[in-house]
């Protein structure tokens, strides 16, 4: 995986092939982040990174200046290998070794991009439970975004606070928003 834009442009980062992850493509996270570039302005906004994997999407927040982010994943070899990059890089990337389910559940942290990347093979039921539990919990802030990475054959479309999904290649990203 490589670094797209900000401090650390065309970084190529190397993760370990036993960890359980699927990384976004570097189209798929460029198409992505043109988009946020127009909405927000990365240095002021604050991120949580779920089902984190290699902490790809964390990685880029924190090239472009973000300071404030936090990556939530179960698997103990994903959140030791994101340790280990934002220690390297000097990213201050806070994990959290937690089932995103029990985080979303607990947590009481609030941001203004809360970014969902699980495995593509997930009931669609926990789909919208991640979108359930983001809007009672508020877990975003005023104007926040919910982005949840999926196959594009997956319609999220009918859960509340949906407003646009976009496709680019097998993936997709819908978008939720609190206004």
């Amino acid at each position: 995986m490589r670094i797209i834009s900000g401090r650390y442009k065309s970084k190529r980062i190397l993760a370990p092939k036993n960890l359980p992850v699927r990384p976004t493509t570097d189209m798929a996270k460029e198409a992505l982040f043109n988009i946020l570039n127009n909405r927000y302005y990365f240095a002021d906004i604050s991120i949580i990174d779920l089902f984190a994997g290699t902490g790809n999407i964390s990685y880029e927040f924190a090239s472009r200046g973000t300071e404030h982010i936090t990556a939530v994943d179960a698997d103990s070899g994903c959140i030791r290998f994101i340790d280990r990059i934002s220690k390297e890089m000097d990213l201050g990337i806070t994990t959290f070794k937690k089932d995103v389910f029990d985080y979303l559940e607990k947590s009481t942290a609030q941001a203004d991009i809360i970014f969902a990347d699980p495995f593509y093979n997930m009931a669609e039921e926990d789909f919208e439970k991640v979108v359930r539990l983001v809007f009672q919990r508020n877990l975003l802030l005023e104007n926040g975004t919910l982005i949840i990475e999926h196959t594009s054959r997956i319609d999220l479309s009918p859960l509340d606070h949906f407003s646009e999904k976009r496709k680019y290649g097998g993936s997709a990203f819908s978008f939720f928003n609190k206004t």
